[in-house]
């Protein structure tokens, strides 16, 4: 069960990625994490950072709402986005930015959302993403959807993180 569910994953992300325009050759080969993935996006005029809100987020919540109908082992995934500069090495990709991220990924606010929500998606986005895109109210994003549930401290630096449940409100959470 848990290859078909991680096989899914990496499926359902991929479909997501590519009808959202933003394919193979505009991002780097995934991240494995055993019970996840990493997708590293380029930089780049071709894929605005609001498409990960606007396109991505949504369609692959659609994605697994489709999948997971009559399932009796739903497909449930956390999401977190966050720009910046992740350099590599012969061991593989490291750095604040990318500690971030996977902090936002792993923060038990997020988890604890997922736990509580019946949505099959729950999205974090760092300080820097909110500050960039979602309080400029670009069209199909709504800033109040997001709320600043998530403190980090990552090397030092305190960051902040936002969580959306696509399709729902927290106001209340």
């Amino acid at each position: 069960m848990r290859a078909q569910l991680r096989r899914a994953m990496y499926d359902l992300v991929e479909e997501a990625l590519v009808d959202s325009e933003i394919t193979a050759d505009l991002r780097d080969r995934y991240v494995d994490r055993r019970d996840g993935l990493i997708a590293l996006i380029h930089p780049m005029d071709r894929v605005p950072k609001t498409w990960l809100l606007t396109r991505f987020a949504p369609r692959l919540s659609a994605l697994l709402t489709k999948r997971n109908r009559g399932q009796d082992n739903p497909l449930r995934l956390r999401v977190a986005i966050h720009p910046g500069d992740v350099p590599y090495d012969e061991t593989g990709w490291f750095g604040e930015d990318m500690d971030i991220a996977i902090d936002l990924l792993d923060a038990p606010v997020l988890k604890d959302q997922l736990r509580q929500t019946p949505a099959p998606l729950v999205v974090a986005v760092s300080d820097q993403i909110h500050r960039s895109v979602i309080r400029h109210g670009y069209d199909g994003i709504d800033e109040s959807a997001f709320v600043p549930l998530i403190q980090l401290e990552v090397n030092g630096g305190q960051y902040r993180g936002w969580v959306h449940v696509p399709g729902e409100s927290l106001q209340g959470f």
